[in-house]
C-alpha cells in the first residue's frame, strides 16, 4: 500500500501546485477559470463559486427520470456568504487522483473546447504577453517547488560529506556484497590482496573491474573474514556518453554538517539547476544512442519510484519529488501541442505574423499534439508493463 499513497502524495501535490500557477496567472490578468480540477473526471465532490456564497455537489450514480443509471448531482448545498460575488468558477476534487486541470474561458486546450467568443475575460482576448505568461506559470510552480524541497531538505539535513574510511554504511539490495553477506558497519582491509585504507582506493579498485572476480577482506567485529565475489557493473553518464564502471553495492559513511538558509538555498538552486542537466543529458543520450526509448518510463515506474523512496524515509521522498518537480516542468516547457510549451509556441507564432492563426488551424495543430502525446504516453506504459514482467 506504501507505493499507492506515495504516488498519490507526489502526484497530487505536483500536479496541484502545476494547475495554481495557471490559476493564480489567469485570475492575476483577468481571465475567468472556469473550472478547477484536482484529479480526472468524474467529478465527486464540487464548490461552485456564486453570488453571496458557494454551491457544493456531491457526485455519484443515480436513475434519472427515464430509469436510467448515471453518473450526477447526488446532493446540493448552497453555504450563504452575505455580499460575495461569484467568479463562477468550480472547485473539483475528481475521482482518479493522478492529475488534474485548469480549465479557462476562450482557450482551445486538451478539451477541444471551440466555443470561443473573444469576450473581455476570455484567454483569447489577452495579449502574447498575458498569455505567456498565464501558459508558463506552472512550469514556473514546478521549478519553485523543486527549490523550496531542495532548500529544505538542505536546511533540515545538513551539507553531506563522504567519510573516506573504508567502513560499510550500506548495502544496497540484489547486489554482490549483499548476496555474500556484507553489512554495514564492515570495514575493507583489503582487495585483490590490495591493502585498503580509505574508501577511494575502493572506488578506484573496484570502478575499474565491471564484472570481475575479486578477492575481498573484511574485518567485523575484530575478525577478518576473506570473500571471493564477482562485480556488478553500473552505467553512469558522462560529456563523452556511457561509462560502465564496476560496483558490488555499497556505500560509504556521510558525515552531515549543519549549514544557514543562506546555503541551503544556494544548494537548492544548485539541486534544481543539476536535476534540470540531467534531463538535458538523458535527451542527449538518446539522441545519440546510449540509450533508447525502452529506458523511458511512465506512470508504473513513477509509482514503484514513488513507493520505494517512501519506504526508505520522507528525505529521500521529497528528494525523488523535487527531481520529478523539475522533470514535470521540463516536460511541459516542451514545444509540443497539448503541453504548455506548445501553447506558447503557437503564440510566438502569431507574435511574428502578427495575426491569430484561424480556429481551424488551432484544432488541427491540439489534435496533432494530442495524438502524439498519445503515442508516447502508449510508449512508456508499454516500457513499464514489460519492466513488471522482466
Amino acid at each position: 500500500m506504501t507505493f499507492i499513497w506515495a504516488t498519490i502524495f507526489v502526484l497530487g501535490v505536483l500536479v496541484f501546485v502545476h494547475e495554481l500557477g495557471h490559476y493564480l496567472a489567469a485570475r492575476s490578468v483577468g481571465i475567468r477559470v472556469e473550472r478547477f480540477s484536482i484529479g480526472f473526471p468524474p467529478r465527486f465532490i464540487t464548490f461552485t463559486s456564486v453570488n453571496d456564497g458557494w454551491l457544493m455537489a456531491i457526485y455519484f450514480y443515480s436513475r434519472n427520470e427515464l430509469g436510467r443509471i448515471k453518473w450526477g448531482p447526488v446532493f446540493e448545498k448552497t453555504f450563504s456568504s452575505s455580499g460575495k460575488i461569484g467568479s463562477t468558477t468550480e472547485y473539483c476534487l475528481a475521482l482518479i487522483p493522478l492529475g488534474g486541470y485548469v480549465k479557462m474561458a476562450g482557450i482551445i486546450d486538451e478539451s477541444l473546447d471551440t466555443e470561443i467568443k473573444y469576450e473581455p475575460d476570455e484567454f483569447m482576448s489577452k495579449s502574447n504577453l498575458a498569455k505567456v505568461w498565464v501558459m508558463s506559470a506552472g512550469v514556473i510552480m514546478n521549478l519553485v517547488t523543486a527549490f523550496i524541497l531542495f532548500s529544505g531538505i538542505a536546511f533540515i539535513q545538513g551539507y553531506p560529506e563522504v567519510s573516506n574510511e573504508p567502513v560499510i554504511s550500506e548495502v544496497r539490495k540484489n547486489m554482490p556484497a549483499e548476496e555474500m553477506g556484507l553489512i554495514s558497519g564492515d570495514r575493507i582491509i583489503s582487495i585483490n590482496e590490495k591493502e585498503i585504507s580509505t574508501w577511494k582506493e575502493i572506488t578506484e579498485i573496484i570502478h575499474h573491474l565491471p564484472e570481475s572476480p575479486i578477492s575481498l577482506t573484511y574485518e567485523r567485529d575484530g575478525d577478518e573474514h576473506v570473500i571471493q565475489m564477482k562485480t556488478s557493473y553500473q552505467q553512469v553518464p558522462t560529456e563523452n556518453g556511457l561509462d560502465t564502471l564496476g560496483a558490488i553495492g555499497i556505500a560509504p559513511i556521510f558525515n552531515y554538517k549543519p549549514v544557514s538558509i543562506g546555503k541551503a538555498m544556494q544548494a537548492g538552486i544548485t539541486s534544481t539547476i543539476n536535476s534540470f542537466a540531467l534531463i538535458v543529458m538523458s535527451i542527449q543520450m538518446l539522441i545519440s544512442g546510449d540509450a533508447s526509448m525502452d529506458d523511458m518510463g511512465g506512470p508504473i515506474m513513477i509509482a514503484q519510484l514513488a513507493g520505494e523512496t517512501a519506504k526508505a524515509g520522507w528525505i529521500p521522498l521529497l528528494t525523488f519529488m523535487g527531481m520529478l518537480s523539475v522533470n514535470l516542468a521540463f516536460i511541459n516547457i516542451i514545444p509540443i501541442p497539448g503541453l504548455d510549451g506548445g501553447h506558447i509556441f503557437v503564440i510566438l507564432i502569431e507574435s511574428i505574423l502578427r495575426r491569430p492563426l484561424s480556429l481551424k488551424a488551432r484544432m488541427v495543430i491540439q489534435q496533432i499534439g494530442m495524438a502524439f502525446l498519445l503515442l508516447m504516453m502508449i510508449t512508456v506504459i508499454f516500457n513499464d508493463v514489460g519492466r513488471l514482467f522482466n
